[in-house]
């Protein structure tokens, strides 16, 4: 048994240091550090809206630049301002011509569809009072959906069925959204006002003549 001299003379134990980190973890944990997060990959529904909604944007943009200078050359306000409740229940405030002619208001949204705020296809956006914000069931699916420049509720509005009323289609767009029903809504939405177009021109380039106009030469009343 040593005694407390021999001890003494015994190697003093060294003091306890923390293990060291391999130079190869450190540098990867610098290097994670410095460099940023990766972006979430782009979506379908969202490499449509940025594809489409910038070269539609830019086909617009001289038709969009002609409206609002004759606006403002006629003193009529430029735009239009309002709020509105995106995704995740964020406002942004939603500008568009003061015109409906050519529904130039809604096609100059589009620079909204550009920056994220909204979306090609999805439900109308909604004002942070508008009362379909809390309904009973929608508050989560509407927070959870980007607003959309048109949607199902839009282009199914004047079809005449009892049961197309516009929060019962937007729910319904909500359950079954995806690109197929995203490209059925556009392809209605451009057949319509192409068949509206087609329809006003027809019957304005019909004659209105009256029944003396289709009588033969010579034809008196008294025959």
């Amino acid at each position: 048994m040593r005694t407390q001299g021999q001890w003494g003379r015994g190697p003093r134990p060294r003091p306890w240091r923390p293990p060291r980190v391999p130079r190869t973890a450190a540098a990867r944990a610098y290097l994670r550090a410095r460099i940023p997060t990766p972006l979430p990959r782009p979506t379908a529904k969202r490499t449509l809206d940025v594809a489409l909604g910038s070269a539609l944007l830019l086909l617009a943009s001289p038709l969009l630049a002609a409206a609002a200078l004759a606006l403002a050359v006629q003193g009529r306000p430029v735009t239009r301002r309002s709020p509105r409740v995106g995704l995740h229940g964020t406002p942004f405030v939603l500008r568009s011509l003061h015109t409906r002619w050519l529904k130039l208001d809604v096609v100059s949204r589009l620079h909204h569809v550009v920056r994220g705020e909204l979306s090609i296809v999805g439900p109308a956006p909604l004002a942070p009072g508008d009362a379909r914000n809390g309904a009973e069931g929608a508050r989560r699916w509407r927070q959870e959906l980007k607003p959309g420049l048109t949607g199902l509720a839009q282009v199914r509005h004047r079809s005449g069925m009892p049961w197309d009323e516009a929060a019962l289609l937007d729910q319904h767009y909500a359950e079954h959204q995806g690109l197929p029903l995203d490209l059925a809504v556009l392809a209605e939405a451009v057949r319509v006002p192409l068949r509206e177009a087609a329809h006003a021109l027809r019957w304005r380039g019909k004659a209105h003549l009256s029944d003396t106009d289709h009588r033969l030469p010579g034809y008196r009343t008294a025959e």
